[in-house]
């Protein structure tokens, strides 16, 4: 701790326990450097108070020789500080919108500026720079320490977080203009280091209380260390994305993918949900009068909504109708419960009242008191408690049959789709997810019956345990009054409890089956995403069609729309057509056809491919590929295409986003919403708020991790970017369109609406192509120096003025100089820009080597040397952090990472289904996977399916398994034909391996 500055280790001792502020230590060196800085820290525990005294004009005139009697040790301090920054200071960070942040900082540096003032008079304009300078230093360093002290306030937990990576947002101080001072040993750091915490600190503090550790039930869930979900909670409520979590905080999260992060997240949304119904139940049982400390007690201890529901059961308000309510109304409630307590002393003949109706036989005060006793015992926690768990040891089974229902409401091609499940019967605990979303799609079609079937011992051993533990007569019974507890338990059984298992057994069946079928949509999903795009082709995009045409659009290499047609290829025309599609494939130097795969592509892949079988377009090579056109129909009659292509017919759209999905697949898809993108499963079953919030989060991570070029991105692809949203990207594009392009990430604060935590968020997945603004910053440079100011260049390359004050007390403005920074073309984000500088200057590289030949070397040569982790000790930063530093300076400028995925198959011959035999070898493209098998195109018009039993670890590629991506949609697999059925056209694979 001796790297720390004296009073704020006073601060932090106060709140944080010595164990958890231990890792924020390691990372602090303890180097004369640091000494100094210390030195030029302590003068400044004084300037926080001072912002309590009135205003300077106003102030004692004897307050004056103090500041100046302080001022020599803060100059000697502020010097060292100087030297430093310009060498290793972060890109400076402002934010205009702060307005509380910078009256703080005005109230302070009136004191300051009073001072430097009586000083100017008599120094050279060079020192008066350094003393502005300086002053500015400070100033900022006071309100650092200043906001230190404000949040050592919080609880412990927050403290501890502080250390790690919260503390990172403070550190950015989006507020000022300048350079931050001494941050640098926080900033260098800003992810902190991943420890367990000590017991008392895993306690996260909720908006609603409950007995439980919310913490510890997370970890059960989701299998996942504490330390892990702590900081996982901690930083989704600090409104962090989770692309920006998963590269720049990694070692917060013990290095999770995004898979594994989101289900985090859900299983989070649902625990809150569940303390939130808690205490909406606990309050309406406290506005009855029924609640007691016991009851509370339980209430509280719930975990689940089903814990909540055999809770609350007892004390719910039935409706108005029930047997057991109708029995309490006539007075029949004390007999029941004089028939458990005291059977002894029970006269059934003393209810009877000839004048009342349910009252005047001793039959009817029989069964009254069964209504009331069946219903005691449904509304029982012990006795639900006892059935759920002899039920999961036991066999209980879920059954569906056709259903009895006329033919008029029923189609028979539905009937037939539900051909398996006409007879079907499995037990719950193998049931399979897909089965089930089956069966209820079938049972809401009217197709199928469904039911629960509970075997008749677990009755018997159920009505067994409750006569002889849970609901045995205190005392002897007459054998009348035990047929009467015996008929009750028979008729809660069956009237009561076991229609409250099914509907829970169905319900959790179903809530599983769903959550597995949204996370295979998104893992779908981000496979055919991250799609290796085809850049530099000419390509000629096909919507087939029949009486309507075959839709044509050439496009560009950069997706420009060069010319659009209509042929007419299956109506007899097709050989005078072909001609035409030769000269424009010949004129357009267009050698690659991308057919859609809807109404008419068997036709239409057949008439291309014997075209090029014959040789018909040389000089060309021409080849073609099929893609899913799922989704174009859609878009072409959307706002967005309208906008894009106006005036264009919406079918030649179609066509048009048909060959950009080859081109650039991410870019055209992020168009179109996920759900109708068409690699689900039971899509439209599952619940739509999880699946949108699922494919959208899945869209944002695909976006964020490929990047973006801030000035060519169109307004659709940007919003998907972590941190911005549709406003955002308007806004981003409308300020591009008035300013000119972005010079560097800074500028990117000056959007209207870009705050900073979006700024933070967005920052590491904006590219700046450098040869792109290389004019632009030419032209800027020569009126740079125009503006009037004091000029600090950071490490960063990006200037910075703070403008002069004049009398009145002003914002400090910050002029940020178009001037380019080669680190925007990176990955790294800006928070880490000082160690990239550190680093760089380490290995003797320059900021103009990123992405070369030697820059590669020399990193090579360095890490053989020192090590990761030395290195990383040496930066004071965390190896993960030190990765993307080295990721982003080594790569190219045009890397693109998804040239590791499998492009699209692109052909120039066809197979029919007839020229199929069992035993044949074939390479395809997976289409979709689903819970029970992988659908295969392998180029006959029809897909085949792998069984998922035939997909094993072995045949699936180390490579696809380290990218946790599984077998998805455009993959390249190698498979072998088991079975053919012509009549139902159904292809059975097995899989053999994946290309």
């Amino acid at each position: 701790m001796s790297s720390l500055p004296r009073r704020a280790k006073v601060q932090v001792q106060g709140v944080v326990l010595k164990d958890e502020f231990s890792s924020f230590s390691e990372l602090s060196s303890a180097s004369e450097e640091d000494d100094k800085e210390d030195s030029a820290w302590e003068p400044q525990k004084k300037v926080p108070r001072s912002r309590k005294q009135p205003p300077p004009k106003e102030s004692k005139p004897k307050r004056m020789p103090q500041v100046k009697k302080n001022a020599p040790q803060i100059s000697d301090g502020s010097e060292v500080v100087v030297v430093k920054e310009e060498l290793n200071s972060s890109v400076a960070i402002a934010d205009t919108a702060l307005e509380d942040r910078k009256n703080k900082l005005n109230t302070v540096q009136t004191l300051k500026t009073a001072k430097t003032k009586r000083k100017c008079a008599a120094q050279p304009h060079a020192v008066r720079r350094t003393k502005k300078l300086k002053v500015d230093e400070e100033t900022s360093k006071a309100s650092y320490l200043e906001g230190e002290s404000n949040s050592s306030e919080t609880p412990s937990t927050s403290t501890v977080w502080g250390g790690t990576c919260k503390k990172e947002e403070n550190d950015d101080e989006f507020t000022f203009g300048q350079s931050p001072l001494k941050k640098i040993k926080t900033e260098t750091c800003p992810q902190g280091q991943p420890v367990k915490f000590p017991a008392n600190a895993n306690h996260i503090k909720e908006e609603v209380e409950m007995n439980w550790d919310i913490v510890q039930v997370l970890s059960e869930r989701t299998n996942i260390e504490p330390w892990v979900c702590t900081n996982t909670i901690r930083l989704f409520n600090d409104d962090n994305t989770i692309p920006f979590i998963i590269r720049y905080r990694k070692e917060l999260i013990n290095n999770l993918d995004a898979d594994s992060l989101r289900e985090v997240q859900q299983t989070l949304e649902e625990l809150r949900a569940v303390a939130k119904k808690v205490h909406s139940t606990i309050q309406k049982i406290k506005k009855e009068g029924k609640m007691s400390e016991c009851l509370l007690k339980a209430m509280l201890n719930c975990k689940t909504f089903e814990e909540l529901e055999h809770v609350s059961a007892p004390y719910k308000t039935g409706s108005k109708g029930t047997k057991a309510q109708r029995a309490r109304q006539l007075g029949l409630e004390g007999a029941a419960r004089a028939l458990l307590e005291k059977p002894g002393e029970l006269s059934l003949l003393s209810y009877i009242r000839p004048d009342v109706k349910g009252l005047s036989t001793l039959q009817d005060i029989e069964i009254g008191a069964q209504h009331i006793l069946a219903d005691m015992i449904a509304k029982d926690k012990g006795t639900l408690d006892f059935i759920r768990n002899l039920c999961q040891n036991r066999h209980v089974c879920i059954q569906s049959s056709l259903a009895k229902v006329s033919s008029k409401k029923v189609n028979e091609k539905d009937v037939d789709k539900f051909l398996l499940y006409q007879h079907f019967s499995c037990n719950i605990r193998n049931i399979h997810h897909h089965q089930i979303l089956a069966i209820n799609r079938g049972e809401n079609l009217k197709v199928l019956t469904v039911k629960v079937n509970i075997s008749d011992g677990v009755k018997d051993e159920f009505c067994r345990w409750c006569i002889q533990n849970r609901w045995r007569p205190r005392s002897f019974a007459r054998p009348e009054l035990m047929k009467i507890l015996r008929n009750s338990l028979n008729d809660s059984f069956k009237r009561l409890i076991y229609p409250l298992l099914c509907r829970e057994f169905r319900a959790k069946l179903t809530s599983d089956a769903e959550k597995e079928s949204v996370m295979m949509f998104g893992r779908n999903l981000r496979q055919l995403l991250l799609t290796s795009p085809v850049p530099g082709r000419t390509l000629m995009g096909v919507d087939p069609g029949y009486k309507h045409g075959c839709k044509l659009a050439i496009i560009s290499p950069t997706s420009q729309i060069l010319h659009t047609d209509v042929v007419y290829l299956h109506c007899g025309q097709g050989f005078r057509e072909a001609e035409k599609i030769k000269m424009l494939l010949l004129n357009f130097n267009c050698s690659t056809v991308v057919i859609g795969n809807g109404t008419a592509c068997r036709e239409t892949e057949a008439y291309f491919a014997d075209l090029i079988m014959k040789n018909y377009f040389a000089p060309l090579d021409v080849v073609y590929c099929i893609v899913s056109e799922a989704g174009a129909s859609i878009y072409s009659v959307s706002p967005e295409a309208n906008k894009e292509m106006p005036g264009l017919d919406p079918n030649l759209r179609s066509a048009v986003s048909i060959a950009r999905r080859v081109q650039d697949p991410l870019a055209e898809l992020v168009k179109i919403e996920p759900k109708h993108i068409g690699v689900g499963m039971y899509q439209h079953d599952v619940s739509q708020t999880l699946l949108k919030a699922t494919l959208d989060s899945v869209v944002e991570e695909c976006v964020s991790f490929v990047g973006v070029d801030i000035n060519i991105c169109s307004e659709v692809l940007l919003r998907h970017i972590a941190g911005l949203n549709a406003n955002r990207a308007k806004n981003i594009i409308e300020w591009r369109e008035k300013n000119g392009p972005f010079i560097n990430r800074e500028q990117l604060k000056k959007v209207k609406g870009l705050g900073p935590k979006s700024f933070q968020q967005c920052a590491g997945f904006i590219r700046i192509n450098q040869d792109y603004i290389q004019t632009f910053c030419s032209q800027q440079t020569e009126t740079s120096g125009q503006i009037q100011g004091v000029a600090v260049t950071s490490s960063a390359d990006v200037e910075v003025t703070n403008e002069k004050q004049g009398k009145k007390k002003s914002k400090t403005v910050a002029n940020v100089l178009l001037k380019p920074n080669p680190l925007d073309q990176t990955c790294i984000h800006p928070e880490s820009y000082d160690i990239a500088m550190r680093f760089l200057s380490s290995i003797g590289g320059t900021l103009y080597e990123i992405g070369k030949p030697e820059m590669q070397q020399k990193i090579n040569s360095f890490l053989e040397k020192e090590g990761m982790e030395k290195i990383a000790e040496r930066l004071q930063t965390t190896v993960h952090t030190l990765q993307v530093i080295i990721d982003g300076l080594s790569q190219p400028e045009s890397f693109d990472f998804r040239t590791d995925f499998d492009k699209p198959d692109f052909k120039r011959s066809i197979v029919c289904l007839k020229d199929l035999q069992v035993g044949t070898v074939l390479t395809g493209k997976v289409e979709n996977a689903t819970l029970f098998g992988i659908f295969v195109d392998i180029g006959v018009g029809k897909s085949g399916l792998i069984p998922i039993r035939n997909v094993t670890e072995a045949k699936l590629s180390k490579t696809k398994k380290r990218r946790s991506l599984g077998l998805g949609p455009g993959e390249r697999v190698e498979v072998q034909v088991l079975n053919i059925d012509i009549p139902r056209s159904r292809i059975t694979l097995d899989l053999i391996r994946v290309l």
